[in-house]
């Protein structure tokens, strides 16, 4: 389309959007707020400054140059949020390491991602020497200490972090480059074959960070991230940049605490002691959270926690309500940055006690700024946005993925008609929330009807008794498929039975059929998890075929 365009001063520059950009905000408004790693040691926000440039300086004398990929094996701390900025801003790439992974696969993960250098807590050592004889680029290692005698004779190291930098200067001039550089990688695991390396630009990651910025501390509906907030993930640093909260945490100066490996009654006492007012996790970690005995002696007041990576349930929700916390949700996956949509309370939400609020905050929220999404029938059809019609969500946005690493025809597969395809079946109503229904591959298929995992889950977290469960599909001659579900109880006096006339409630109420019915209910110490704490459903599938 014809449009106008104006020619430039020759002087002018087209600034570019860099993570550098990000980095100019640090300890502009608040240099005295402090980042703090598990209590033990403390930096403001001009010390971050100079360890970022002394770590950069590091970099370049281990010979990091741009294009490289540098990867990370670490807790969530302060050095992995120096990481953050350090390395991409040299125009190297940062591989966060899934460090739950098998050898293995870590070990294909870091050849496929070309790593060169690799910085590593004395925790992960033992990995490195299991599998350094099979790292084919590897050319040398950092240590990360948090002061432990040194762990190994067996990896040479190019020294340790914290000599590193103090050997080097807290100047370093970083360069400007194309803002379609490539900043970070790492790798999502699926149903079946290797993980798959997903890629983030500067550009994406800058223009995810403003969105966020804007949707976590703009709206009175979601005031969940201002200057005065105290921040502490509970999402590792290497699951999509702990959701790219820590940029947007950096660039407004807050005071923030980083727990290290997690440990559920370390991160109560931190929340507690630090007055932590924002955190984000999955939903089996808030479950963890209150479960453990600090947490289930401490109170949870002015705690905001945004809950994504799995549908929250009810019954959790009801139970961190109870406890002060202030529950909202979001959605987006490894492919997206990842946010597309989050919770949002309108004024007349608002307005309604906390027990019918629920209902909205433990939906999928509304699309997020930015982000085009859609609900699309398999017929290719756009579905109807009356709450009951499903599709499958396919998204446009200006941080999503746009591709995957050497995978060219899985990142056609991905981006099939121009759209990125969630493999999430949703509907959206009315007043615009998505409720998830179910991943594609996770939808009950019974008798010829749909039934939602999620939703089972929804109603039988409702039992007063239930701790956790996950519902799958399993084979069945008659009917395609049925619903079995696995139960964690919180007391020995609960049984199958008694959870199936529980759910009888909502077939007498109509909202689910009486085939929706789990046949088998199995009560279980423990459910399955995926490496960064989702249900792993794929290996509940497994087990039961077993």
């Amino acid at each position: 389309m014809p449009t106008k365009i104006l020619p430039s001063a020759d002087a002018a520059q087209a600034y570019p959007l860099l993570i550098k950009q990000i980095f100019a905000s640090a300890g502009r408004f608040e240099p005295n707020n402090q980042i703090i790693y598990r209590g033990e040691q403390s930096f403001s926000y001009q010390q971050f400054r100079d360890r970022v440039q002394q770590l950069a300086n590091a970099m370049t004398a281990a010979g990091v140059q741009a294009g490289d990929t540098v990867a990370v094996m670490d807790w969530d701390s302060h050095r992995y949020l120096e990481c953050y900025f350090a390395i991409p801003m040299l125009g190297a790439v940062l591989h966060h390491v899934n460090i739950r992974l098998s050898p293995e696969q870590i070990a294909y993960t870091m050849n496929h991602a070309e790593d060169k250098v690799v910085l590593v807590h004395d925790d992960f050592v033992p990995l490195i020497e299991q599998i350094q004889n099979h790292l084919s680029t590897v050319e040398g290692y950092i240590r990360l200490s948090d002061g432990q005698p040194s762990v190994s004779q067996k990896v040479e190291f190019i020294g340790e972090y914290e000599a590193l930098l103090a050997a080097e200067s807290p100047v370093c001039a970083f360069p400007d480059f194309d803002e379609n550089s490539i900043a970070t990688t790492f790798y999502t695991t699926g149903t079946t074959g290797n993980p798959k390396g997903v890629f983030f630009s500067h550009r994406q990651l800058v223009l995810h960070t403003l969105n966020m910025m804007g949707m976590l501390g703009s709206y009175d509906g979601l005031p969940l991230l201002r200057s005065d907030s105290v921040y502490m993930p509970i999402t590792p640093m290497f699951h999509v940049h702990a959701w790219g909260v820590p940029y947007v945490a950096v660039m407004l100066n807050v005071t923030q605490v980083y727990p290290g490996r997690y440990e559920p009654d370390k991160l109560v006492g931190l929340i507690r002691d630090y007055k932590v007012t924002i955190s984000h996790c999955v939903p089996t970690i808030l479950q963890m959270l209150l479960s453990c005995e600090t947490g289930q002696k401490t109170r949870l007041d002015n705690w905001k926690v945004l809950i994504g990576g799995s549908a929250l349930p009810m019954g959790l929700a009801l139970a961190a309500t109870e406890k002060g916390a202030d529950i909202y949700s979001a959605y987006g996956m490894s492919e997206t940055c990842p946010l597309l949509t989050i919770t949002h309370l309108n004024k007349e939400i608002r307005a309604l006690p906390i027990e019918e609020q629920l209902k909205y905050r433990t939906l999928t929220g509304v699309a997020s700024n930015m982000v085009d999404l859609t609900i699309t029938e398999p017929d290719g059809q756009l579905a109807d946005h009356d709450g009951t019609a499903v599709g499958e969500i396919t998204v446009q946005a200006p941080w999503l993925t746009q591709g995957y690493f050497k995978e060219l025809q899985k990142q056609e597969e991905l981006w099939e008609g121009g759209r990125l395809h969630t493999g999430d079946v949703a509907c959206i109503h009315p007043d615009g929330f998505i409720e998830i229904k179910d991943r594609i591959k996770d939808v009950i298929k019974t008798g010829g009807e749909w039934v939602s995992s999620i939703e089972l889950e929804n109603l039988i977290s409702q039992h007063p008794a239930v701790a956790a469960v996950a519902v799958v599909g399993v084979p069945d001659t008659e009917w395609g498929e049925r619903p079995y579900a696995m139960v964690v109880p919180k007391t020995s006096e609960v049984d199958a039975a008694q959870i199936k006339q529980h759910l009888q409630q909502f077939v007498s109420s109509g909202q689910i059929t009486k085939w929706s019915i789990p046949e088998h209910i199995d009560l279980v110490d423990d459910i399955p998890k995926t490496s960064v704490g989702k249900i792993n459903k794929k290996a509940i599938r497994e087990q039961l075929q077993a």
